[in-house]
């Protein structure tokens, strides 16, 4: 009895000092649209279960990988590292952005293309250094580019997440409730970066669709995907490609065929608990930053949408063993998968 009360105590003293911090956010009630869970179509599977881990113990949070030439790869760690590795798990760092590297890509020219969540679109030149393309756009600075895709035109399409909270302090947009993440667009040719929409609810993965006819950005927080039209009668206009997943839908990447991979580095169950109660959230947001991060399952979750919204693919792992997984991406066959914290990138033939 004395051990239960002495916890007791403890609970609440600790809940009275956090009452007494300011709080970080300033966090409003949101209705979430409705969650499938893991049912239906979404059902668990063991399919992730025999993915082979490259690179390991190379560096931490590989976010994003990008398919290279002759079967090489990309993709950059949490302390800036970009590297360039092969298959069998040869590599050679290229640059460091002194930032923090999310979505990648190779443009038509060879050189890659990088959102990075501190500095905002860079690209890598062929001498190993940094071109900043753009890290502000109307005025204000880009606050957390995350990830991008690059049309026939050579016109970039990437996402600027929120402008509430940077990428340091990303789990307080989730806590707060607050869309304000933005689909911008960068033109090589002119140098001009626009805003195309806005309010979106922590604007995550970016992908164009067959004939860059439009482009789908992820809203992570929501569960859902929505569609600008590009072209034909419908240009201009915004829409929803698929709404009510079960996870978080992290990266995005179209196959250049029939199949946009969503990954989702966790589920919507957590975040969504918690939409109409923000004195709740306030008062969590108070906590170390580093029990944010770390609330919430290990969650192994892969989604194949077909190009009329609908599931063609799932993919899980019951016991998650390559976990939080942000990206995936077919080269060659293959589904390469990143992560914002396993210290390996997963291979899993397609």
């Amino acid at each position: 009895m004395r051990t239960l009360f002495t916890l007791l105590f403890a609970v609440l003293l600790v809940l009275l000092l956090a009452a007494a911090l300011p709080a970080p956010i300033d966090p409003v009630a949101w209705t979430p649209d409705p969650d499938p869970g893991l049912t239906g179509p979404y059902a668990p599977n063991d399919r992730l279960a025999s993915v082979e881990r490259l690179l390991e113990g190379v560096g931490t949070g590989p976010e994003d990988v990008a398919c290279g030439p002759d079967g090489t790869y990309y993709t950059g760690f949490a302390d800036g590292r970009i590297v360039r590795f092969a298959p069998s798990g040869e590599y050679e760092e290229i640059v460091n952005t002194s930032g923090r590297p999310l979505g990648m890509q190779l443009d038509a020219a060879g050189r890659l293309i990088v959102a990075d969540g501190l500095r905002g679109l860079l690209a890598v030149t062929d001498d190993g250094g940094l071109e900043v393309l753009t890290d502000s756009v109307d005025g204000r600075r880009i606050a957390f580019a995350d990830d991008l895709d690059i049309a026939g035109d050579g016109t970039i399409w990437f996402s600027d997440a929120a402008s509430r909270h940077g990428y340091k302090h990303s789990m307080y947009n989730f806590f707060e409730g607050r869309p304000s993440g933005s689909l911008l667009s960068y033109h090589p040719g002119t140098g001009e970066t626009r805003v195309h929409l806005t309010g979106l609810f922590f604007a995550n993965g970016v992908a164009l669709g067959p004939a860059d006819e439009y482009v789908l950005v992820n809203e992570t927080h929501a569960g859902r995907i929505t569609r600008l039209w590009l072209t034909g009668e419908k240009a201009g206009q915004r829409d929803l490609f698929k709404s009510q997943l079960p996870g978080t839908p992290d990266n995005l990447s179209f196959n250049g065929r029939d199949t946009f991979w969503v990954a989702n580095p966790g589920l919507r169950a957590g975040i969504d608990a918690l939409a109409d109660l923000p004195v709740l959230r306030k008062m969590l947001s108070r906590l170390p930053y580093e029990t944010l991060e770390s609330m919430g399952p290990r969650v192994s979750l892969v989604i194949g949408l077909g190009l009329d919204g609908n599931v063609r693919e799932i993919l899980h792992d019951p016991d998650a063993g390559f976990a939080a997984i942000t990206s995936v991406n077919e080269c060659d066959g293959e589904l390469l998968l990143g992560s914002l914290h396993e210290t390996a990138v997963a291979r899993l033939p397609h």
